[in-house]
């Protein structure tokens, strides 16, 4: 179950702060959205990539409170060095739980949209840069390819699942817990039609909580394979074959829904995008090893799309 917490776990933490200095700007987009601009000093106009974050409260660089792993700062580094100018920001939760405002039942899966919606807009209204990518990470594969229909010049996809989030989670746990696998999916069909699931096995506490069941029913209105086929931009597809929380079978998913998607899948990458060489106690501990680099594949992979 570990791996399942670790997935879709939605409120455990805070962020940690920055320290390399590059051409950086803090900005401030909503009063809940806070991120930090890296621009590349150029003559010329260069795109933008916005950078989302994946499930709980991630911070602009990819961390938790107990967990620092810097996977989007690398990311961020990684890209500014290859002519990109990118925007990542901390979900609206990070904000929230600082403020100590927060309100879990009524927070939507919608309201991360609106978020890269306003940031989207913010960045088109401004008008510096050659073009904007979305790049979704995880949930915010979903959350950046719905909000990509809304003017991106192009969408990538790392680590997103292909499936709605029940189904992922029925399928995890069918490998991983198989005998919590059939309540799992009894209760989930209990909250899509009546709105409230109340019976359910006790090991999916932390995913049945009631102040949590509005945000999980929320999530699961959308299908990832009907929103990637709505974008009629340039679409790159990434997952790793050491990713635990999402298979490359995902991945898949997403390419059959999109066929003219580029589609790349990096061997020993896992779900925070460094690389495995080991088992599955090695990819766990690198959920908290701050200074672990990222895979140059995926760098190369993403920097060559964009920059075509």
């Amino acid at each position: 179950m570990k791996k399942i917490l670790i997935a879709f776990m939605l409120f455990s933490g805070l962020i940690s702060a920055q320290t390399k200095k590059f051409n950086a700007e803090d900005l401030r987009i909503t009063p809940l959205i806070d991120g930090t601009l890296l621009t590349p000093d150029s003559n010329e106009k260069i795109p933008l990539a916005i950078i989302i974050a994946g499930s709980g409260p991630t911070d602009r660089n990819g961390n938790q409170q107990m967990m620092e792993n810097n996977s989007l700062k690398f990311l961020a580094e990684a890209l500014y060095d290859k002519d990109i100018a990118t925007f990542r920001y901390d979900k609206r939760i990070v904000k929230q739980l600082k403020m100590r405002n927060i309100d879990e039942k009524n927070i939507r899966f919608s309201d991360f949209i609106k978020d890269a919606d306003a940031i989207l807009n913010y960045f088109k209204n401004k008008n510096e840069f050659s073009k904007i990518y979305i790049i979704g990470h995880s949930q915010g594969s979903l959350v950046g390819m719905v909000a990509a229909q809304n003017g991106a010049d192009g969408f990538i996809s790392v680590a997103g699942a292909g499936q709605p989030i029940d189904d992922v989670i029925v399928s995890q746990l069918t490998k991983q817990a198989p005998g919590l696998a059939d309540s799992a999916r009894d209760a989930f069909d209990d909250l899509r039609v009546n709105g409230i699931a109340n019976n359910y096995n006790p090991g999916l506490a932390s995913i049945f909580r009631k102040e949590i069941q509005p945000f999980i029913g929320s999530w699961m209105v959308f299908n990832p394979k009907e929103e990637i086929a709505k974008l009629d931009i340039p679409v790159l597809i990434i997952n790793g074959t050491k990713d635990i929380q999402v298979l490359v079978s995902e991945a898949e998913l997403l390419k059959e829904a999109k066929p003219d998607a580029e589609y790349n899948i990096i061997e020993n990458m896992n779900h925070i995008l460094k690389e495995i060489e080991g088992n599955d106690l090695e990819n766990s501990k690198t959920y908290n090893i701050h200074n672990l680099p990222i895979m140059p594949e995926l760098v190369e992979t993403i920097s060559g799309f964009i920059n075509k």
